[in-house]
């Protein structure tokens, strides 16, 4: 017989007591092999009827929990699946990139990112720091504005645009520093300079003094996975400089993404050649 959650009590200046009664509700869903009337719920977390029903309508709405009509009893919801997956999918892609980013920090001597698109937002993922005193600053498991970062345009670039549309749509265009793109129109010239290039600049967008290199990684089925890139300051990362970042940017994304099972096309063969 599976044994069931401990329940923690002891006080805590960071709780959130809906929040605590919300994960608690779930892992009793989750202790079950079967679902779970709103009794059992009640009488486990030794809440009132009407606070345990309030709690399962919020996480029904959420997609958290699932409620069978016919019964009434309660099975956790495929939103969690969709959690766990994404999160299981990103380490695992954590440790496919690790050689190639370990490789791009070695032969640059500059911060190397791993990033995905999230909510139409860069999710950085890993990083590996330079050893040079002057770094950049982002850490893992911060977000950053899509359309102006290297990693965030250069998959946007693999986005249909309606898709990148929308993402403009729900988190605008707002300018940073003097060089963000701030227009839609620009922002389309911009993605078809990166499928043309084949990788993404940020030109001093996000933070004054910062250039960044990035190109996206792709699965088997030739979609958008995530990105990698080289970030420096600007003084070491010169405008010179960045073609040849690129094609080594380039050849980490395109090396990361056949190992994941992506076959390019001849003419992204003949463009990686002569980029």
């Amino acid at each position: 017989m599976r044994r069931m959650p401990q329940y923690k009590t002891g006080k805590s200046p960071y709780r959130v007591q809906v929040l605590d009664r919300a994960l608690a509700a779930l892992e009793v869903l989750a202790a079950r092999t079967t679902e779970c009337g709103l009794a059992e719920i009640c009488t486990t977390l030794k809440l009132h009827k009407s606070t345990a029903h309030r709690l399962m309508m919020v996480l029904e709405q959420h997609r958290l929990v699932d409620k069978n009509p016919d019964t009434g009893r309660y099975r956790l919801g495929l939103k969690l699946f969709e959690f766990g997956s994404k999160a299981f999918g990103a380490m695992d892609l954590r440790r496919h990139a690790k050689p190639y980013l370990d490789r791009l920090q070695r032969e640059l001597g500059e911060t190397v990112f791993f990033c995905m698109l999230d909510e139409g937002q860069v999710f950085y993922i890993e990083k590996l720091e330079s050893q040079q005193s002057v770094r950049t600053a982002c850490t893992v498991g911060s977000r950053a504005p899509a359309y102006c970062t290297a990693v965030g345009k250069a998959m946007l670039a693999e986005l249909p645009d309606a898709e990148v549309t929308e993402i403009v749509r729900r988190w605008g265009l707002k300018a940073i520093t003097p060089n963000t793109i701030t227009t839609a129109t620009a922002l389309r010239a911009e993605m078809r300079a990166i499928r043309t290039r084949g990788y993404a600049i940020d030109n001093e967008e996000k933070e004054p003094g910062l250039r960044c290199v990035s190109a996206p990684v792709r699965g088997d089925s030739g979609k958008l996975l995530a990105a990698l890139s080289v970030s420096g300051p600007a003084f070491r990362v010169t405008k010179e400089r960045v073609p040849e970042i690129g094609r080594a940017v380039m050849q980490a994304a395109g090396e990361l993404s056949y190992e994941l099972g992506y076959r390019p096309t001849a003419m992204e063969l003949v463009r990686g050649a002569v980029s």
